[in-house]
């Protein structure tokens, strides 16, 4: 996935099926997120995680398997490649 397709956000409720995903920001694509956010449909991040965003994640370091995942990802289409997200 192209960076621009890609934006952190945070989970909304506890999910302890897979251990401490509740307390990272997520990497999923961007279209899902504004999906999730004026849905309220559930979303699933680059590791797996699956709930339904509420929380602003900027208060929450990011999630280290979907970051190292991201960074394992060819650079997007934006021409700068640095692969960075929003």
């Amino acid at each position: 996935m192209p960076d621009s397709d890609l934006k952190v956000h945070e989970d909304r409720k506890v999910d302890t099926s897979h251990g401490d995903h509740e307390r990272f920001a997520h990497y999923v694509d961007k279209n899902d997120m504004m999906n999730a956010t004026v849905f309220g449909t559930p979303i699933k991040a680059l590791c797996g995680k699956v709930w339904v965003p509420s929380r602003d994640p900027k208060k929450y370091p990011v999630c280290p398997e979907c970051k190292e995942i991201y960074e394992s990802l060819p650079p997007g289409d934006d021409g700068d490649g640095d692969g960075a997200a929003e």
